[in-house]
């Protein structure tokens, strides 16, 4: 049985030196105050980082489109969608993001099954659900146009922007929802 690969963990120190490198060096952190440190960051992640890479992809085009079009007075247009169909017939038409409102999920597609606009009383994790499914039905367009050998879109993986609603608590209830959302492959 062969070792698998682990790479060299960086002490908490490292880490908090790294990050603190990236917020000074990275224009993406530009103008952002924090009350709090490096090392409360990495105090709270533990042990192990998992990687979201759909999360990560988004936000990163998300990023590009939105400082290169503000740059030129351009825009990025994006509609709603609820589900991943309506997600993938925007995508083949040439939109570049997709919103999703939390409103429109409360009302229509929260967890809960009931309708409940702007009142937080469904279940946090609704929109969340919503984004993974979006997800997964871009995932599964991309999935079948490469085993297909074609390419009708440039990427179907476009960023999501989701409104997280997040009127369901206090801080520890709002980094619970951010986790979801990430988890979930939310750009912004």
């Amino acid at each position: 049985m062969t070792a698998a690969f682990e790479p060299t963990p960086q002490t908490p120190e490292q880490q908090a030196a790294a990050l603190e490198l990236e917020w000074s060096a990275n224009p993406r952190w530009e103008g952002v105050t924090r009350d709090y440190s490096a090392s409360d960051v990495v105090r709270l992640r533990g042990r192990v980082s998992e990687e979201h890479t759909l999360a990560r992809r988004g936000s990163e085009k998300l990023w590009k489109q939105l400082t290169g079009e503000h740059k030129t007075g351009g825009y990025t247009n994006a509609l709603g969608a609820l589900t991943g169909n309506q997600a993938v017939q925007q995508v083949k038409a040439g939109l570049r993001a997709i919103y999703l409102s939390g409103w429109q999920v409360a009302a229509d597609a929260n967890n809960s099954g009931h309708t409940y606009p702007d009142q937080s009383l469904y279940p946090a994790n609704s929109v969340p659900t919503v984004v993974r499914r979006i997800n997964n039905a871009l995932l599964r367009a991309d999935q079948i146009e490469f085993s297909e050998g074609v390419q009708s879109v440039e990427d179907w993986l476009v960023p999501i922007v989701a409104d997280a609603e997040a009127g369901f608590g206090g801080p520890l209830n709002a980094y619970e929802l951010m986790k979801s959302m990430i988890q979930a492959g939310a750009s912004g």
